[in-house]
């Protein structure tokens, strides 16, 4: 049976981020200044249309878990798979410095930060789509974690970065640990994604706690003809 993890993008379109979705039928898409994510319900759909409709010319946007069986005009590149990791039990606390909320006052410092790191995926607004929250050092946003995709049931631990200039610190394990409690004591599933190209990353995410549930697939769909 497939859960709303097993299709994340279109799970969180069609719930917590319906309001904001822009839809076709049974696929959706964030707003471009969001985030570059499209969901589609079932891999077996016919989905041109609703592609055409929501996808411009020359356009790329990503698809996680599930993606189309059929494409004509469009160019659909395979990624190597992320590794899709939950937390089920409360993780051993980790000390650290004290942890702010992340609002409009600080999306500069945010956008600023997540630039070095995660240059095509977050995007003007993509704070709208979640709670964020950060440490600061001597005036300057040092590291930072937030919630992006979910359901009614289930959350995913975003955005989890460090300034390369705050490296070695602890900051990220202090951040995930606060937040993953945070969101297990309000009764919802904590979960994240991880590359299987970051090691380092996903080492972090075992020691702390977390386990890897699945691969989930991963690809970019081009919009190749006009």
């Amino acid at each position: 049976m497939t859960t709303a993890l097993d299709n994340p993008f279109w799970s969180a379109l069609d719930s917590i981020h319906g309001d904001i979705a822009l839809r076709a039928g049974e696929v959706a898409r964030y707003p471009a200044a969001y985030a570059p994510f499209l969901g589609i319900a079932s891999a077996d759909l016919s989905v041109e249309h609703a592609f055409d409709t929501l996808v411009a010319p020359g356009e790329s946007v990503y698809l996680i878990g599930i993606a189309p069986s059929r494409h004509e005009g469009w160019s659909l590149q395979a990624f190597r798979p992320l590794a899709q990791m939950v937390c089920d039990a409360p993780l051993a606390v980790a000390e650290g410095p004290d942890i702010v909320p992340l609002g409009e006052a600080q999306r500069g410092d945010v956008l600023a930060l997540t630039a070095l790191v995660y240059p095509h995926y977050f995007r003007e607004r993509t704070m709208e789509l979640g709670r964020y929250f950060g440490i600061y050092e001597d005036g300057r946003l040092a590291a930072m974690i937030g919630e992006r995709l979910g359901s009614a049931d289930s959350r995913e631990m975003s955005a989890i970065c460090t300034h390369p200039d705050f490296n070695g610190r602890g900051y990220a394990r202090h951040l995930t640990t606060w937040l993953t409690n945070e969101t297990l004591a309000r009764g919802v599933q904590p979960f994240l994604h991880v590359s299987h190209e970051n090691p380092r990353a996903k080492t972090l995410y075992e020691q702390l706690g977390y386990r890897v549930r699945r691969d989930v697939g991963f690809w970019s769909l081009t919009r190749t003809e006009g």
